[in-house]
């Protein structure tokens, strides 16, 4: 077989602890695939690890030493590659709670010993052709979001260059203020939930913030480019700014109630609002300013302190922001300002690489958050991270003497370090804990940590206490620690928990 037929053909993972077994279904398939064989679970997950974005299909049993069918089925669903990776489950076991069990796990089929090679053949080839034509969709909905999102920044931009062309200012602004307010609104999220802003709400504000000036359009160019200071008057006209661009928002025939319009007035109409209420042109106060606003008015002055104009020459970072913090530039929460602090060295870096060849690599990573969001995961995602993270559990789960757990909701089963199986009396470190048998097996201990764990939720997800575990010989009062963990979306959905113990008179020796 010469090397560019290996790569026609589609690559079949046959993961079964019989070698009769493999043989049987690697003949069923014929020469038209590539058959690669695993013995057990560990040594699937090796080759999963190793070419997951080069396998096709995954043929699964169930029963195997050191790791079976399931536990494989938690480290695909644990690391997304269920989502690309296709499993064909294969067993002797037909009772209905297994097979149930292995669709919840994402399995696409499950085919029951003695084979059928026609069977066998048919259902392999239906996946591959399910399979491949889901890749190639997801490759036309990535190119059609980036074309759609790339004309859209394309036409923003146009309308904003022309307001930054009359007004003499460099073609980098609008890509400085969309680099600032996407960093601030990041960094905001992190910090409160007060403003409850979502991905999309972040993505947003981001692009609408190029419209911010686009009122400037309306102003005569002796006031616009005057290198002067302007008179009260001309300064009456400068303002005029803000009301106008709301007003050209307002005023558009179609798309009134599309969030985007909505987000884009209130940054045109108050991004020369203060915190302190002494802003234009509605002399709004704190919160009152939609944060939309706050994070584009303090973005916009941070640029035009930095950037050349025609009445000034730019200043230095560290001039700026201490301008910025000392309140020479208006008034803004502290909350923005801590958050200004404390991504200055990002904004600095992010904002030395800002180009129009840097904005369409955002693009192309705005699109893949999309698409991740949407759980169109390609294959070998993350596969180098993957390695890491796993060879760093396992390292501390085998070689620490710790008591800890690590419970996953999508799988059912909690990981426990060597000493916390050796605690609960466990022969396996995998507990599935989805049934009521696990109870039996853990004991009352366990009950308690579970217990702890569901006084959690997302707003509170820390618990400790202590509780009596048995510890070699005897029972010793320990500090129990758990975490539940959530995601950010809005409302969070459960991921799974974290936890630990330590007993509670252990002293803590350290060598230098």
């Amino acid at each position: 077989m010469n090397r560019t037929e290996d790569k026609i053909k589609q690559r079949i993972l046959v993961v079964d602890d019989s070698e009769m077994n493999r043989a049987i279904l690697a003949d069923m398939l014929g020469g038209g695939y590539e058959i690669l064989e695993a013995e057990n679970g560990l040594q699937a997950v090796e080759l999963l690890k190793k070419l997951a974005s080069n396998i096709d299909l995954v043929l699964l049993d169930i029963m195997m030493p050191k790791m079976d069918g399931f536990e494989v089925l938690a480290v695909m669903n644990k690391y997304h590659l269920i989502q690309d990776i296709p499993v064909i489950m294969i067993s002797a076991e037909r009772s209905a709670s297994y097979v149930e069990r292995a669709y919840e796990m994402g399995v696409t089929d499950y085919i029951s010993r003695p084979y059928n090679a026609l069977v066998v053949r048919k259902r392999v080839l239906n996946t591959l052709m399910l399979y491949a034509k889901q890749k190639r969709l997801v490759h036309m909905v990535a190119d059609q979001i980036y074309e759609k999102e790339k004309n859209n920044d394309m036409m923003i931009n146009i309308l904003s260059h022309i307001v930054e062309f009359r007004n003499g200012e460099s073609g980098l602004h609008i890509l400085h203020i969309h680099t600032m307010t996407e960093i601030l609104l990041e960094r905001l999220c992190m910090k409160t939930g007060r403003y409850g802003l979502s991905q999309e709400d972040i993505g947003r504000i981001t692009v609408a913030s190029a419209l911010h000036d686009v009122g400037k359009i309306s102003i005569p160019d002796s006031i616009l480019n005057k290198p002067g200071r302007l008179t009260p008057e001309e300064f009456e006209v400068m303002k005029s700014h803000a009301l106008v661009g709301a007003q050209m928002l307002s005023q558009l025939p179609l798309y009134q109630d599309e969030p985007f319009i909505r987000t884009a007035y209130e940054i045109c109409r108050w991004h020369h609002e203060r915190y302190d209420g002494k802003g234009y042109p509605d002399g709004l106060k704190g919160d009152e300013i939609p944060i939309s606003a706050q994070v584009v008015a303090l973005a916009d002055v941070y640029d035009a302190l930095t950037s050349e104009r025609c009445y000034k020459k730019a200043f230095s970072h560290d001039r700026a922001m201490k301008m910025i913090l000392g309140g020479a530039c208006g008034a803004f929460s502290h909350l923005l300002l801590e958050c200004l602090k404390e991504t200055q060295d990002r904004i600095c870096e992010e904002l030395l690489v800002a180009s129009p060849e840097r904005r369409s690599e955002q693009l192309h990573q705005m699109v893949e958050k999309k698409l991740y969001k949407k759980e169109l995961r390609m294959a070998g995602y993350s596969i180098g991270q993957m390695d890491a993270n796993e060879d760093k559990k396992q390292f501390f789960l085998s070689h620490v003497p710790v008591i800890s757990f690590d419970y996953s909701a999508v799988t059912g089963q909690a990981e426990l370090s060597d000493c916390a199986a050796e605690c609960l009396g466990l022969e396996s470190r995998v507990l599935d804990i989805r049934g009521s048998r696990w109870t039996e097996q853990a004991g009352p201990a366990a009950i308690q940590i579970l217990r702890l764990l569901q006084e959690t939720g997302p707003k509170d997800p820390e618990r400790t206490a202590e509780i009596k575990l048995q510890l070699k010989e005897e029972r010793i009062p320990c500090r129990v620690v758990v975490r539940s963990l959530w995601t950010t979306e809005d409302p969070p959905q459960y991921l799974g928990a974290v936890g630990t113990a330590l007993p509670v008179n252990q002293k803590k020796e350290y060598k230098t």
